[in-house]
């Protein structure tokens, strides 16, 4: 509960009871109809709004207060304890409030006209409140998204940074350099094509879709930039095999899903003729699968997994799933929920 929602409780609270009670003022007009079962008295008055109000800020706060009281009910979604609970209240309220009006301020004229009042006030305000309710619970609702979007656009600029650094890494930019001057020396049409596959792999980091998903189909067209130049640096000990279905291929994907995972693989393992790296991408059932053959190398680094994480974040705002990650004694394995 903030600030502002504790305002909105007062000036609510208020307004519900300020209408709700304005016909008792009618009896200030000795000859109205209010007035021949009503004297107007100014303590009697003040302990009915004083009492009506306390009422309405208990229902607000009782059913707002963030896991707490009756909110867990909505929150677990048992709405039959929920509407349940806050009748007993509501019944509570009559009878206490009408029995302390009877003990302060005497037996009414009228037979039960007085707890039909209680009745019909608390109603009303009941009523008014339900709708005070629903309305800062879409506020709250509103502010959550925002407050998510805002997460998820701070998630997708670091997995952004993260991925332009690690191509722009001295070793990154070691193995690409030498491998095109490797293959300017040998064949000058080839390299051209080696540089067109390196700008289309930083074209495709820098500009990005609008709500950062992208189809499945055009997140592997930009993997095969990078595959082109691994292929060109590895030749035979690295190998890729993607196995999609033509009802996959137009699934959503998060934009620069595919690419960390296979420079993932590459880093960190040992690539040769004899025992070449192999990348696996396919799908099963609601998952995209990216999986390698496990054989570490000896002279790379331990990684910080913070690219994985980072993908995992930006999952879990962006669907409300988490990728999933396993390591078995020959494989290292990835999934990545489809949409």
């Amino acid at each position: 509960m903030n600030k502002n929602e504790r305002k909105i409780y007062l000036y609510s609270a208020f307004l519900i009871t300020l209408m709700v009670n304005s016909a008792k003022l009618m009896a200030l007009n000795s000859d109205g109809i209010i007035a021949r079962y009503w004297q107007f008295n100014i303590g009697e008055y003040g302990y009915q709004f004083l009492y009506n109000m306390g009422f309405c800020i208990l229902l607000l706060y009782l059913n707002l207060s963030q896991g707490k009281f009756l909110s867990v009910y909505r929150e677990n979604k048992q709405y039959w304890r929920l509407y349940t609970f806050n009748v007993l209240i509501l019944v509570a309220a009559i009878i206490l409030g009408s029995t302390i009006h009877s003990l302060l301020f005497g037996t009414p004229q009228l037979t039960g006209g007085r707890i039909r009042g209680y009745f019909a006030r608390f109603l009303l305000s009941s009523i008014m409140i339900a709708v005070v309710i629903r309305l800062i619970l879409l506020m709250r609702e509103s502010r959550n998204k925002d407050l998510i979007n805002e997460q998820l656009n701070s998630a997708y600029l670091k997995a952004q940074l993260q991925l332009l650094q690690e191509q722009l890494n001295p070793h990154f930019l070691f193995n690409t350099l030498s491998s095109l001057s490797a293959i300017v020396r040998e064949n000058p049409n080839l390299a051209q094509n080696y540089i067109l596959h390196l700008s289309k792999i930083f074209r495709y980091t820098l500009v990005h879709s609008g709500n950062n998903m992208v189809s499945l189909e055009k997140e592997l067209e930009h993997l095969k930039s990078y595959i082109q130049l691994v292929k060109m640096r590895l030749e035979n000990a690295f190998q890729i095999h993607v196995n999609i279905s033509k009802d996959c291929i137009n699934k959503q994907i998060l934009h620069l899903s595919l690419q960390p995972l296979v420079e993932n693989a590459v880093k960190h393992n040992k690539a040769t003729l004899s025992n070449p790296l192999t990348v696996e991408i396919f799908e099963e059932d609601k998952w995209l699968i990216i999986r390698n053959n496990l054989q570490p190398s000896i002279s790379e680094t331990e990684g910080t997994g913070l690219g994985l994480t980072n993908l995992n974040e930006r999952y879990k705002l962006q669907l409300h799933k988490e990728i999933e990650i396993f390591q078995t004694k020959e494989h290292f394995i990835v999934k990545l929920p489809l949409l």
